[in-house]
This record gives C-alpha cells, sequence and structure tokens, in this order.
C-alpha cells in the first residue's frame, strides 16, 4: 500500500512538474517579459468566465500565452498583439473596450447618469426654494 502511495504521489509530481515547465519561457529581454506580463493581465480568456490569460488555467489560455510570447519575440509591438487577438476572438478579449459608437454607452454612460441626476437635484432644490420664498 505504501508502495502504491509513492507511486502515485510521484506520477503526480511528475505531471505538475511538466506543466510548471511549460510555463517557464525565456526572454531575450526584460523589457520583452514586462511586456508579456502587462498583455496577459490584459486580455480576456475566451474560454473562461472573467479571468485574464495569466489568471486562467485553461488549455487556450495556455496555448494564448504562448503565442503572446512567440509574438513579442518576433518582435511584434503590443498593438499588433492585440489586433491579431481580436481579429481572432472578438473585441471579448479586451478587459478594456476600444472607444467607439457601439461601446459609447459603456464609457460614458456612468457620467451622462451622473450628469442627468445633478441636474435633476439642482432642479428640486430651486424649485423648492422657490416654494418656500413663496410660501413666506
Amino acid at each position: 500500500m505504501m508502495a502504491m502511495k509513492g507511486i502515485f504521489l510521484s506520477v503526480v509530481v511528475l505531471f505538475s512538474l511538466s506543466v510548471f515547465a511549460q510555463e517557464q519561457m525565456q526572454f531575450s529581454s526584460e523589457l520583452n517579459k514586462t511586456r508579456y506580463q502587462s498583455l496577459v493581465e490584459e486580455l480576456r480568456c475566451p474560454k473562461c468566465q472573467n479571468q485574464s490569460l495569466a489568471d486562467s488555467g485553461s488549455g487556450i489560455a495556455v496555448d494564448l500565452r504562448e503565442l503572446v510570447h512567440q509574438m513579442i519575440e518576433q518582435g511584434k509591438t503590443d498593438q499588433e498583439i492585440v489586433d491579431y487577438m481580436v481579429a481572432r476572438y472578438g473585441s471579448f478579449v479586451l478587459y478594456r473596450p476600444q472607444h467607439s459608437t457601439a461601446t459609447f454607452l459603456l464609457w460614458y454612460g456612468p457620467f451622462i447618469l451622473l450628469g442627468i441626476g445633478l441636474l435633476t437635484f439642482i432642479a428640486v432644490v430651486r424649485t423648492n426654494r422657490k416654494r418656500r420664498g413663496q410660501s413666506v
């Protein structure tokens, strides 16, 4: 029984090390490593619910992290990498959607609602002041 536990534990450790070894990436410069970390934090996993590529453990996230690494090492700019991901997976992969007519309310809707609320508050205060002034 102890031998079975030892074999099982050895297999688990072996597979864990192989997964860990896949995630070890070599970068040609520290700047590329920083760019990689920034991009995988900024891009969303297309399969997972609200997880970045860096956070996700899904197979597609692992593949996309490797793709981002390869593209950085090939000399692609961050914008080229993001454009490639958006072209392939849609704007869903962006945590910060681009400014466009389709995302106008997403970006500016809260400010518009805040402005409407502020104008309503001012109108109510003025109306109440006029009522008090007339009744006194």
